[in-house]
Formats: C-alpha cells, structure tokens, sequence
C-alpha cells in the first residue's frame, strides 16, 4: 500500500531540511526495528561515503515506502532528539488505527498501534526495555520471521544461546510490534519466567500463571488452583486453546526438557535456552534462532556510550580495550558501564583492573564467559564500600532463581527498611542486583552468574554466611514464625529448612522438621508438596538423628497431604491423632490436644487404631528419579521398571533385590515389558527409540529407530508366544502405532486410524485384538492379524456438555480376564465397553477434580485398580461396581499400576521414586478393615461393645476400648444385615437377607432362637429396654414384634413399601406404641400388645428417609426425598411446621435434648438448625466454609446428635464433623480411611463416638481430655 499523498508532499516539501540535519544511522535502527526497513537496506545506505549521503538515500528510500514507515520515521525523529523536525510532519502522519486517532503518547507514537503494544505486553507480564537499551535488529527480525511461521499453526521458536548474551531481552523486543501481535496473536502474549526448578515450583509457577489467565478473563469466577502437574498441565491447555486462542506463550530460561514437556499443550511457544537440543523432546513445529554470545563492537561501544551519555565516537580510547577485555558479553559490558557511569573519569583505572587481576574461572567446561565475568564482578564488587562489600557478599546465600522481599534482608541486616532499601538501590545501579518491578513489594534477585561468582568467592565461607542467615531468623522471629503470607512470609518459610542445611546445623534442622507446628505452618501457607519434598531432599540428614522419626513424618504426610490442600484447612493435630500410638507425631499431637482441650478445644482420639495393618508389603526404590512405568514378569517373581533417570531396572517381588540395572536410553524411559516366556524385556524412550533386552543378562538385543519420529509412549508383547509380536504407540501424527516382528528390521504393520498422538496401546487376553488410546478423544481396536480398524469408540462424546466441543484425552486402555470388556481412563473417570457392540456396560467417576494416570484390570478376577492424580490407587469391584480401597502411601503422583499374572499382588510406581507393592485381598480384607456399617454399640460404664458382621458373614463382637475381638460366630448362610445388642441377657441379635432373625449367646455363640417369618431382607432390628422383646422390620413391608424365647410373634401390616426403621415411642401409657416410616411416605402408630394399627399418617410425597420423637415425647420430625421436614404432635398426630429450604433430599434429623431445637441434614451435606417453637431457621451450618473439593460434609448427612447440654452437634458424613450449636460453625473435623458412615453411636456423656466407613474400619473415638 502506497504512502498517503498528503504524507508524500510533506515529506518532498521538507526533504532539504531533513537531508542537511538527520544522522540516518541513529533513525534506522528505530525502523528497523518497527519492521519497516531491512538490514540489507540499512546497508546500502551506511555504505554511502558521507552523512549528507546516508540521509538522502534514506529520504530517497522512504519515498518509496508506505504510510508505516512514514510513522516509523516520524517516531524516530522523536525519539531521537529532532523534536523540530518531527513538528514538519506532525499535521500529516496518516491515520492508522480504526477511529482515526492522531493523539499521541510516549514521544508522539499513534496512541492506537503503540498504545495497544504496551497494554498487551504489559498485562502477560512482559518486561519492559531496560534503561539502557541498544536494538539489535538483525536479530530481533530474525525472532519476528520465525514467529510469524507461528501465525497458521501452533510450534516451537527457541532462542539460545549462552547467558549473558542477552535472550530475554531479544524475546522481549521481538515481541513488542503491533503488526505482529494482530496478525499472529491477538489472543496476547503472556511471559513466564522459568529457570531451574523442581517440580513444586514448576507446578507454583503453572498455577500463578493460570490465576493471572483466569483472572484476566473474569475475576469472580477463579477456580481452586491444580494440585498436580498433570492438572496443572490441562488447566492451562485449557485456557491456552479456548479462552486465548492464537496467543504466545514465553518461557523464559528453560533449563529442563521435563519442564518443557508440562508446556506441550499444543500452543504457540517461544522459549530462551542454553540448550537448544531441548524442543527434541516435544511435539510440533519448531524454528531456531542463535544468539551471538557477544555483541560486536559497536553495539558494545554504544552501550557504554549509553551509560556515560555520550556518542560512540566520543568514548575515550580506553572504551575500545574494554570492550576487548569483556569480550562483548552484555552482562558484563552493562556492569563495567554501570560503574563508568558513577566514576566517568575511571576508564584507565577500570581496564587495568580487568587487564592485571588474575581471577580463577568459577566453573570449569562452562559455556559461560567466566573469564569476563570474573573481572567485571570483582571490578563492581571493590568500588562498594567497605561495609556494603560484606553486605554484598551475604547475598551469596540466595539460591538461583529465587527473588527475595527486602524485609528479608532487613532480617538478614538488622537494618530499618528505609536502609536495606538505599543498600539494594546501589547494588542496582551497579548491576550487582536485579530488581523486579512487577511485584509490590519489589522483589530482588541476582543472575546465576552472580550466584555462582560469589558462591566460588566465598567457598570457605559458605556455611558461617547461611548459619548468619539462621541465626537472625531465630533472633527475629524467637515468638514463632511468620504466617502472614506476604513474600517475606514465603520465603522464609520456603527456604529456612535450606539454609539450616547448608549451614550444617543438624540440630536445628531436626528440632524443626520434627515439630508438628512447623508441618501446620509450613502446609498451610504453601501446601503439603514443599514439605514432602523437604523430607526427601534432606533425608540423609535428618536420618543420621533418627530415620525411624524421619520416616514417621513423612508417612503422615503422604497419608494426609490431599487433606492438607482442603478448604478450610484441616486441624493438624486431629490428623496426627490418628498415627499410630507409637510414633512421634502422634506423641506429639496427643500433647498439644491435651493442652488445648484445657482450654475448652475439641480433640478426638482413636482408640482401636493399634489393629490396623500397614496396606504396603513391599516399598522400593529403585531409582533416582521419577519412575512412569512398572511390570511384573509373567512367573511374577521379578518386577521391572523404567523412568526418568533413563535406567532399566529388574528386582525380586518378594524382596526388592536388584537383579539387573541397565542404562538402556538416551532419554527418559516410559515404558517397559516382558515378553510372554520372560525372556525379553522391551524399552521405549522419549529418544524415539524402541530397544529388546536380554532379561537375564541385560544385553541388547535389537534397537528400531528409524521409524517413529515423536517419542515412543508405551510398548507391550503379546500374551502368548504363539506369534510373538511387540505393540508400540508414539506421538507421531498419523505413524502412531505399530506392530514389530522381532525377526525384522522395519514394523511388520502400522495401525492406521489416529490423527493425534497414541498414548497407550494394549493386547487383548487371547491376542486377536489391540487397543489403542489417543490425544484425539476415542479408543480404537484393531486386528492383530491384518492390522486393520475394527471398531472406534467415541470417548471424548461422553463428556460433552451442551454439545460443545471439549478436549479429551484417553490415557490408557485394560481388558477384563475373558477379554468380553474393554475398559479406558479419560479425565476422572473409567469406563468400560463391550466389545462386541461397543455399549458402554460400566462408569466410575473419582472425584472430578482428580484424573486417572492409570487402570489396569485383574486377569484372575473383577477387580480394577486406578491410579488418581492425587497421589491414592483406588481399588474397584467391576461385578459390585463399588470401591473396595484406598491404597495410601505414595508422596508423589502415580504413573501405573498392575496385577501379578495371579492376581495376588498389586504394584504402583511414582514420582516419588518408589514402586510400591500390595497384597491384593489384604487391602480390603484385613481383620482391620472388614466389618459391615450396619452395626450396634453397647455403652456400659467405661465398657464399649461393638456387634457387627465382617466380610465373611460372621458375627463379631469387639471390646472397642481395646479392640479385642471378644467372640466370633462360624459363618452365617445368608448375609447378615443388621445387628442388635441385648444388655439382659448377654446377646446379639442378627437379621439376614432370607428374611430370618436370629439369637446368639455372647460370648458362647449358642443360638437361644432362630425366628421366621420375614420373607424378604430384615433391615433393622431392636430390643426392648428389659430383653424380653425383639422388634424387626422388612423389605417384605412389615414388622414383626417377637416374644423371642417362645417365638411368639405379632405382625404389623399396612405399609406398602420396605420399612427401614422404627422408634418406639416412650410416651405412651404403656411404653407399648411404636412409631414406623417407609419409602410409601407414610407414617404409622402400633400398638405392640395388640399388633393394631392405632394412626395413618400421610406424611410425604416421597420416600420418608428419617424420623426422630423428641426427648419430651411430645412430637417427632420426618425427613424426605421431596427436600423438606415436617414436625408433627405425637398426641394428633398433626403437622405443625413444614420445613422447606434444603436443595437435596433431606435425610437425617434430630431434637435437641431440651426439644427447643432440631437439626436437619441433607445429600449435599448442609445441616440446618431449626426453632422448634416457630419452625424458623436458626442457623445454617457451615455455608461459608464450604470445601471446594468435595460437599459441605464430602457427602449425605446421614446422623446427628446433640450433646446433653445441647450446646454441640456432631453429624457424619464423608468424614464426621463437631459444631457449635449456637454459632453454626464447625469445632472439629475426623478425616476417615474410607468414606461414607451409616450413622454413629454416641455414649450418654458426649466422649466416646463409635462407627464404620464403607471399606469397613471402626472407629472408637474418645474425646481428649
């Protein structure tokens, strides 16, 4: 587009005036930089013999060019100086941006294209030019043209080169065009410094970059931050791909291809390196661009030019010498010009500095220019003042990367804030220190240069500067430590167990890392992932003091580290009540709680806990490093696995010896087999290659590497030797999948179908199918023999919502044992499919802000084991379609589970550098863990007796003080469903699914009576207060009342649905009326004597789920699916409140003992409380404090009962909760080992609680006093 005529004449009108006073060399570096003139261009004119020259070829040039150019060119005249020449052609710069603006801002940029730039850039973070800023256009446009091969489809553009040498800068520059963000990323550019971390920090700096996305978007609608990596990963694929569409992503500093790998979401990238070999390892296009390791020497010269505010050619001829000696590094010519900018008479002084000191290098076979570094640093150090040089050298604590608040220095120093604050503006202004405006507070850090200058400088001194470090924290925070939350809060408490160590103070460290306060402190400010990572990171140490102490604390964590992300944050010390009685960290709860129950505070302890048995058989580690893949050999005697340290290894099941250790890749491991004889072992790696091993002896045996060109994910054998074949699937986009004969070079056959990359394959049990699960949303299943797509099934159609379009991938695929069923992971959920009609016959959900790494099904039963995000391995029963388990222990995320080939052992593998094994039935089966929910608890004294059935159908009776099992029954032939305790005599009575009732002697276990009648399911049963009678009730709609010595028997009939419960009611003249409910939604009066029907109460449209009399015998409450309450009068049987307001069935109630209260809990876990007077609402519990993750109480409300004084509440749940009545808040939670209580037995005086989750644990809770 040709240059506007009015913007034309002006020009031609004013071309002798600009042509006798521009220097064409200062404005050309600004449109080169605008984009609007090449390097080639600027060549021909500097070629020109005079000044008077250059600026008529340039004026010559610009004639030829458009209305941008004109633009540029008016914005360098500004910039430059000629603020007099710019006003001749002010009145005609064209009209660029869409209203046609001519207001101008910043030195006369069109407020419309410059205005725009620096909104976007500075709302992603992006960080402004430095002060002292010299263009290097050349290869800023090499940037722009690699990525504006962006514009089309997603890729990789790396920047790399040495540190020092100016990337960040470069990336930024690059970025700063109008032109290129509107044609390429009108979505924005979002910058996110990186450097070298672990994968904590990587997840914190995931997580802050989502917030700031989220926020962006729409500030009230934030979403708890992910706990993982994996979810931060989606999260911010997520709203990369749909809520920022065509948008950069910068990654500054990338040391790490791992780190890389949590960015492969698909988006337009540009990242700054050291190593450009680093994008290897992801998918996608992928351009480069070289960074000069020096500036050459007129950049350089113009640079000091900039400091000393001066022209290049009036640089004393020092200037040249210097720039030799710093051999054109930006860092360190920045730092000698920062010093010359203070001392402008000091060349000489400064280039015989660098000139005659030998310095050593800092660290030998680096690709830094140590040599330069050395001088310049020693060179800005010896100007400091005496005091501010051992100022300086404190700093040499700071770890890399790390950006520190100057109260922490303040701490450090002792210092007033104003002080630190003088002290750090002169490190500044010498370029000894970097501030980082973006944050308020200021935040400062120093260059990893720097850091390791001064860390070489100070090698002797190292640990009496960290023990200084140590020593003032201490002194300044002797009350306890911070918890406000602030930078200098975080730092602290990320760092102190760090210092500590590289100080050496043993003592300290332990004292700290085995206190309980801290474990609060430190995982409520900053989560539990810190904390874990603290016990691997510096076990050794705290080994050497006590591994046992050690181990206990980091087995707390593990256990509990879920919890310790909730919302509200969990009491600490309740966690650690639940440890076993020998550990320190519950020695160490039991004291704080019995302090603070002093004080009137709520602790709970488990008494019966000393019965449960460690879940894990077999801990190992086997690496060091992450570990993605696990197998057992098919005699199951060996395991091997694989990881990111890139070694293969192989171990005994039963005692974790290692057999073999192979450095099998190049690259990170992620998968391994066995082949069906166990002779063989296979390999794939994220160096795109497939290598089989000699199992035995650890030989190599074949490597194919040509074909798959993206990282290879899984691998798998057949399952018999008949035609042994060997499945692969990799990244690829359309070669995903292949099937080797191990006898050939190439693949035998690609499995063509997907169009995205491959992330699991998977034989069927007898071979004749394959599996595959991809990025693009379906599973397919091909034949074995031709190779050809048989069947695809639509995963990603099952989580739509609305019909739009969301993003699915299928992570894994397993096949139950008769190879009828095929089951996949997507999201937080499994599914299973027939495989013969492709219906889906099976669905778990987890919990949905989980994700399933992994599945794997057993081949010799119904069992299905998960691997969540949040570090657990759930254990399924496909038949029952119920969870079995919870397999705790794990520190980290879970990559894979598997069965044995005989289905006795399970095994996980982990971040955590660990492969665990599990017993299969103990998991679920221990004498721990095996009683039914339906149970019935005897309070006598300081006596507890707990009669329940266990999973093999008999009775068992247990004193749950000591938990000692105090009879047992043999095993019954119908499942037992409900248990009743008779005080006189000593006896248990059971109601089974046949319908019958029986009498056990306890502890004799001789049948006093075997009652019949019930023709279907007896759900609950009770004896009256003197023994003499027994009551049950029946899915066959009736209730029986029982004279059970003789058998004789009355039946109350007229309810038309089963009859969960009963209550009899104590008002009546002859305590003989008793009060039932049922599904019907009808109520009814018996008179037990009698067997009559005395009152038919039409009480709900729904199921009645639960009914209470109150203590005063004057009225009862009912609860229904139809979300409401009724309070009724007992005498007439009428409705006196109807209570609305509950969002979900309603399915639990209570009076309170002075019957002026009710309390009323519903399936979304809110509890209400009730004035029983007027039928208001007096309180809803815990509204506020609602845990993201899950209900208000992780499920139905499902019990309730008052204290005697009425002044607490406990409710169960998904865990059981303590409230203060009055108040509605909540005092104490109990986190169980399973989920889901039935109800819970209280004793008179409000101490001991009694229960059972649904994996079968009893708690016998005791309130601390």
């Amino acid at each position: 587009m040709a240059m506007e005529e009015g913007a034309l004449s002006c020009l031609l009108r004013s071309r002798a005036i600009l042509e006798q006073d521009i220097k064409a060399a200062y404005l050309m570096d600004h449109m080169i930089t605008d984009g609007v003139l090449t390097v080639d261009e600027e060549e021909r004119i500097k070629n020109q013999p005079t000044r008077r020259d250059q600026a008529v070829a340039l004026l010559e040039l610009l004639l030829k060019k458009d209305n941008r150019a004109y633009i540029s060119f008016y914005n360098a005249l500004v910039r430059e100086s000629y603020g007099d020449l710019a006003g001749l052609l002010h009145n005609n710069l064209p009209l660029m941006s869409p209203e046609g603006h001519k207001s101008f801002s910043d030195g006369g940029t069109p407020y419309g294209e410059e205005g725009m730039v620096q909104t976007v850039l500075s709302e992603g973070g992006v960080p402004q030019r430095p002060v002292v800023f010299v263009s290097r256009p050349e290869l800023v446009n090499r940037i722009r043209e690699r990525l504006y091969r962006l514009q089309k489809q997603p890729g990789w553009v790396t920047v790399f080169g040495m540190a020092g040498s100016g990337k960040s800068v470069l990336a930024a520059e690059a970025v700063r065009n109008h032109a290129l963000i509107e044609e390429c990323f009108p979505g924005g550019v979002h910058w996110l410094s990186i450097g070298q971390l672990d994968k904590p920090d990587l997840l914190g700096k995931i997580q802050s970059l989502c917030f700031r996305l989220e926020q962006s978007q729409d500030p009230q609608s934030l979403h708890r931050p992910p706990n993982s990596l994996d979810e931060a990963k989606e999260c911010l694929r997520f709203l990369i791909l749909r809520r920022y569409p065509r948008s950069l992503l910068i990654l500054d500093d990338i040391w790490d291809s791992t780190v890389l790998k949590s960015f492969d979401i698909h988006c337009r990238i540009l990242l700054t390196t050291r190593d450009r070999s680093l994008t290897d390892s992801v998918s996608g296009g992928k351009y480069e661009v070289a960074v000069e390791s020096g500036l050459d020497e007129d950049k350089a010269l113009e640079i000091l030019a900039l400091y000393t505010n001066s022209k290049p050619l009036n640089l004393p001829e020092q200037a040249r010498s210097i720039i030799r000696e710093c051999k054109g590094s930006p860092l360190v010519v920045s730092l000698i010009g920062a010093l010359l900018r203070e001392f402008p008479n000091r060349w000489s002084y400064y280039l015989q500095q660098l000139q005659q000191k030998q310095f050593k290098r800092i660290r030998k076979s680096s690709s830094y220019d140590y040599d330069a570094l050395d001088q310049a640093m020693d060179a800005s150090i010896q100007v400091l003042h005496a005091e501010h040089r051992e100022l300086y050298k404190d700093l040499t604590v700071l770890e890399k990367d790390v950006k520190v608040p100057a109260k922490v220095l303040a701490i450090l120093w002792n210092f007033e804030p104003e002080q630190v604050e003088d002290v750090l503006q002169e490190f500044v202004n010498k370029s000894l220190l970097f501030r980082d405006c973006h944050h308020r507070p200021y935040l400062y850090y120093l260059h990893d240069l720097q850091v390791d200058f001064l860390a070489e400088q100070n090698r002797s001194q190292l640990e009496s500067l960290h023990t200084k470090v140590v020593r003032q924290y201490q002194h300044y925070y002797r009350e306890g430590p911070p918890t406000s939350g602030d930078q200098e809060c975080l730092y602290w408490i990320r760092f102190l167990t760090y210092h500590m160590a590289k100080a050496n103070l043993s003592q300290e460290l332990y004292s700290l890392m085995f206190c309980l306060d801290w474990i609060r402190t430190k995982a409520q400010i900053m989560g539990p992932v810190h904390l874990i990572n603290d016990y691997v990171e510096y076990g050794a140490i705290l080994d050497k003091e006590n591994s046992d102490v050690r181990s206990q604390f980091q087995e707390f964590l593990s256990v509990n580290g879920y919890q310790l992300e909730q919302d509200p944050f969990p009491d600490v010390v309740q966690l650690a009540l639940s440890q076993p009685h020998s550990s320190e960290v519950y020695r160490q709860a039991l004291q704080q709680a019995q302090d603070r129950a002093s004080r009137g505070e709520l602790y709970f302890d488990w008494l019966n806990k000393t019965s449960l048995e460690s879940q894990s058989r077999l801990v190992v580690q086997p690496h060091q490093g992450c570990i993605y893949f696990a197998c057992f050999s098919h005699d199951g005697a060996k395991i091997a696995s694989c990881g990111a340290s890139k070694t293969l290894m192989v171990f005994k099941t039963t005692s974790g010896a290692k057999l073999l250790e192979i450095q099998a890749h190049e690259d990170e491991i992620l998968c391994c087999a066995f082949s069906p004889d166990d002779r063989l072992l296979a390999t794939c790696s994220s160096d795109r290659k497939i290598k089989v091993w000699n199992a035995e002896r650890g030989t190599l045996l074949r490597v194919f590497e040509e074909e798959h060109e993206e990282q290879v994910n899984h691998c798998q054998f057949t399952n018999t030797t008949r035609r042994l074949l060997l499945a692969t699937c990799s990244n690829d986009k359309f070669m995903n999948a292949k099937l080797w004969n191990l006898n050939k070079p190439s693949s035998q056959n690609t499995m063509f179908g997907h169009l995205e990359p491959v992330n699991h394959c998977c034989f069927s049990p007898d071979d004749t199918y394959v599996s595959t699960s991809s990025t693009d949303g379906t599973l397919k299943l091909f034949e074995v023999s031709s190779a050809n797509e048989w069947k695809t099934i639509d995963v990603k159609g099952l989580f739509q919502e609305g019909g739009e379009e969301t993003e699915v991938q299928v992570k894994c695929s397993t096949w139950s044992a008769d190879g009828k069923l095929v089951m996949c992971a997507a999201r937080n959920a499994v599914f299973g499919f027939a495989v013969e009609t492709t219906d889906m016959l099976l669905e778990i959900r987890t919990n949905r802000l989980s994700t399933v790494q992994y599945c794997h099904a057993c081949p010799t039963s119904n069992l299905l084991a998960i691997a969540v995000s949040h570090y657990n391995v759930e254990l399924w029963d496909l038949e029952a379609d119920k969870k079995l388990a919870d397999l705790t222990g794990h520190l980290s995320w879970v990559h894979g589970v598997q069965f044995s080939p005989d289905g006795s052992l399970l095994l996980s593998c982990s971040d955590d550098q660990t492969v665990r094994v599990w017993e299969t039935k103990k998991v679920h089966t221990s004498s721990a863990v095996s009683l039914k929910r339906d149970c019935d608890v005897l309070f006598n004294g300081d006596g507890i007796t707990v009669a329940a059935a266990d999973n093999c159908n008999r009775l068992q009776v247990h004193n749950g003080r000591t938990g000692e099992l105090m009879f047992q029954s043999e095993e019954q032939s119908s499942r037992i469903r409900c248990t009743c305790i008779c005080r006189q005599p000593s006896a248990v009575a059971l109601g089974q699914d046949d319908g019958t009732v029986k009498v056990l002697e306890v502890p004799s276990g001789i049948t006093l009576a075997t009652l019949q009648g019930h023709t279907k399911t007896v759900l609950h049963c009770h004896f009256s207060q003197d023994g003499l009678t027994l009551i049950s009730s029946s899915e066959d709609t009736t209730i029986r009342v029982w004279r059970w010595r003789t058998g004789e028997c009355k039946v109350l009939q007229g309810h038309k649905e089963q009859v969960r419960r009963f209550s009899l009611m104590s008002n009546s003249s002859s305590n003989t009326h008793l009060l039932s409910w049922s599904f019907d939604g009808t109520l009814k009066v018996w008179d037990m004597e009698s067997g009559e029907k005395l009152h038919d109460i039409e009480g709900h449209q729904e199921a009645i789920l639960g009914c209470h009399i109150s203590p005063d015998g004057r009225l009862f409450a009912t609860t229904s699916a139809d979300r409401t309450a009724k309070v009724w009068r007992c005498e007439s049987r009428q409705c006196v409140h109807l209570l609305s307001g509950h969002q979900a069935c309603v399915r639990s109630c209570r009076f309170s003992w002075d019957s002026r209260r009710l309390a009323t809990g519903d399936d979304n876990g809110e509890i209400r409380l009730w004035n029983v007077r007027d039928g208001s609402l007096l309180k809803i519990c815990s509204r506020d404090t609602k845990d993201a993750m899950d209900s208000l109480h992780g499920g139905w409300v499902t019990d309730l009962h008052f204290s005697p004084d009425d002044s607490l509440l406990v409710s169960t749940g998904g865990y059981i909760k303590w409230w203060d009545v009055e108040r509605g808040e909540a005092l104490q939670t109990f986190y169980l080992t399973g989920t889901s209580l039935k109800r819970i037995h209280v004793s008179p005086n409000f101490s001991t609680f009694v229960t059972i989750d649904n994996i079968g644990t009893l708690y016998v809770l005791q309130r601390v006093a």
